[in-house]
């Protein structure tokens, strides 16, 4: 038979599961655009800028079972979305991108978009593929799948030339798609290891991260079992539900809050499931680390890279975490309730609030209050997607998350301006469920136009806008060292006139005795189809632990020339004014 290269593409992606495709036609991939609009299980998504298109195909395969699909002209298009190719790839998040490519039938240099896009994406991406030929689209395609989603995920590239899409070709019988087989069981050996360091010790402890996305029940009933604290890592906010008495916070070193850094006081055993041990996970590395570490990660590479491992055990977080189980329940070895350990959680818990709660001002909205609403109307399953900034980390220390994949945000990228594009993607992936984006001003302002598109889609998503006109992490990080923040004043942002802009309806709370009733009122708006800005006068006089401790962790590994330096710096500045 005979078929165009376009007609194959789509076929492939309607055989691997794929619900949407995000990105803005060119004349290279005309032709795609239109064998797409023919199928009826896959859901083309226009864009405002192919940065939002990859923020969105980050969402979806972060909240669903579907991958993520980018369809992008090649040169500007990619170039344009690169950076939430990028954020996929050091994140750990499967992605599709199909971008057309010049004709490879013209003997023609210098054509529209040349240029070598496996050498600008070799860097951001798992493996990229040409394909030479009709034969040659759809097994590629699920080779590409294979890939993306295999092992340690990340983004793959498939280029399609023009003719290729464009023109017919007669191909064999079209291969099925074949799921992949079931994640292998580890050796008993490194099982048993495991077992026997957990088991012996005092005060063992577990420290999750994205990699346990899938894993949450069976790390709930690890946590369970060695009557361990959990700590999470930024990404794997999600793992563990934070309503959990064993849960104790974000990280667990000297940028942590009280509560992880007192439960993890006395760790003689450190069992980390998921978690590369990156430097915002650790608090830019300002962890304790115990000499009994043991180290589950799917990537090989992961284990031992920053702290070496007693035991290292390379493969999926769920498979290998039920082997644990198995091994405790075979010799009798769960532990009874830590109701002391659990009570001082409780505590200290209580106790960092009421430090927030005693930070109220007039005229301006205190953060922890905010998230104590917002927890309160959001139902469990809500999804909150996060920018990168200042109020990343609040939310990570105020907003408890209670339901597995609930919270999607940019980490060790850190790309600003994810948050907008990235709640749309999972409002598509999930219409029914609540979906709230946490965006500081300055990320905003990259990619707040893409509003528009979830407008022109009927989505209910709420963005709250924390605006103080500023960029105050950097702000912050700035103050305390070097007594000023140089660069980091942003104009005159008038968030009503981007929601006049973008057709979403537009709501002001501007000090505490506002959050209840504005939050109700989107949330209302929201559900009626229609995107909603609350432009939130936050306060962000009080630091984080997180911003506390990363900056005093920093600061500790200096020279003490170069410490004495930044002092005596930071002392005139704050003399001279």
């Amino acid at each position: 038979m005979k078929r165009t290269g376009a007609w194959l593409t789509v076929y492939a992606l309607e055989e691997i599961g794929a619900r949407f495709t995000f990105g803005i036609p060119g004349v290279h991939t005309a032709e795609l655009y239109d064998a797409l609009n023919n199928s009826n299980r896959i859901t083309q998504v226009l864009v405002t800028h192919e940065g939002g298109a990859s923020f969105m195909a980050d969402a979806v395969s972060r909240v669903s079972s579907s991958i993520g699909v980018l369809t992008v002209v090649p040169a500007a298009g990619l170039t344009h979305a690169a950076s939430g190719i990028g954020e996929a790839f050091l994140d750990g998040v499967p992605m599709l991108i199909l971008t057309g490519g010049p004709r490879t039938d013209s003997g023609r240099q210098y054509q529209l978009h040349q240029m070598d896009t496996h050498k600008f994406m070799s860097g951001l991406t798992k493996a990229t593929f040409h394909v030479g030929s009709h034969e040659e689209v759809v097994p590629t395609l699920f080779e590409a799948y294979r890939i993306a989603t295999s092992g340690e995920p990340g983004p793959v590239l498939v280029e399609l030339p023009v003719n290729i899409l464009l023109m017919t070709s007669e191909v064999a019988e079209l291969p099925q798609f074949k799921p992949a087989e079931p994640h292998p069981l580890q050796p008993p050996s490194e099982i048993e290891k495991a077992a026997a360091l957990l088991a012996g010790a005092k005060r063992p402890c577990i420290f999750a991260g994205w990699g346990a996305r899938d894993a949450t029940t069976e790390l709930t009933q690890l946590a369970e079992c060695l009557q361990s604290p959990v700590a999470t890592t930024l990404q794997g906010l999600s793992v563990f539900p934070a309503n959990h008495p064993l849960h104790a916070g974000f990280g667990f070193g000297a940028s942590a809050v009280p509560a992880a850094q007192n439960a993890f006081r006395d760790c003689d055993c450190l069992v980390g499931i998921g978690t590369r041990f990156a430097e915002i996970a650790t608090g830019s590395y300002g962890i304790p680390m115990p000499e009994n570490l043991v180290h589950i990660d799917i990537n090989p590479a992961a284990i031992g890279a920053n702290y070496p491992a007693k035991v290292g055990i390379t493969g999926d977080a769920g498979t290998v975490v039920r082997q644990l189980l198995a091994a405790f329940d075979a010799k009798s070895m769960r532990r009874e309730n830590n109701s002391a350990l659990r009570a001082q959680i409780a505590r200290d818990k209580a106790a960092y609030r009421e430090s927030w709660y005693r930070n109220d001002a007039s005229g301006i909205v205190n953060p922890v209050r905010f998230f104590d609403e917002l927890r309160r109307q959001m139902p469990d399953d809500g999804i909150l997607a996060i920018d990168d900034g200042n109020h990343t980390f609040l939310t990570a220390e105020l907003m408890p998350i209670h339901a597995p994949k609930s919270v999607i945000l940019p980490t060790d990228f850190n790309c600003m301006g994810y948050a907008v594009p990235a709640a749309i993607g999972a409002k598509l992936a999930f219409p029914d469920r609540s979906v709230q984006a946490i965006v500081g001003d300055g990320a905003f302002t990259m990619t707040c136009m893409e509003i528009l598109t979830a407008a022109a889609n009927g989505l209910g998503v709420v963005y709250y806008v924390f605006n103080d006109g500023e960029l105050a992490q950097i702000a912050q990080a700035q103050q305390i060292p070097y007594g000023r923040k140089p660069c980091t004043q942003l104009g005159k942002l008038n968030i009503e006139g981007v929601a006049l802009a973008t057709g979403a309806a537009y709501l002001p709370m501007n000090d505490n005795a506002g959050i209840a009733d504005a939050i109700a009122e989107a949330n209302e708006i929201a559900a009626s189809g229609r995107p909603v800005i609350v432009a939130v006068k936050i306060d962000y006089s009080k630091k984080t632990a997180f911003t506390v401790g990363t900056v005093k962790t920093n600061f500790g590994r200096f020279p003490l020339n170069e410490k004495l330096r930044f002092l005596t710096r930071a002392a005139v500045r704050h003399v001279v004014g």
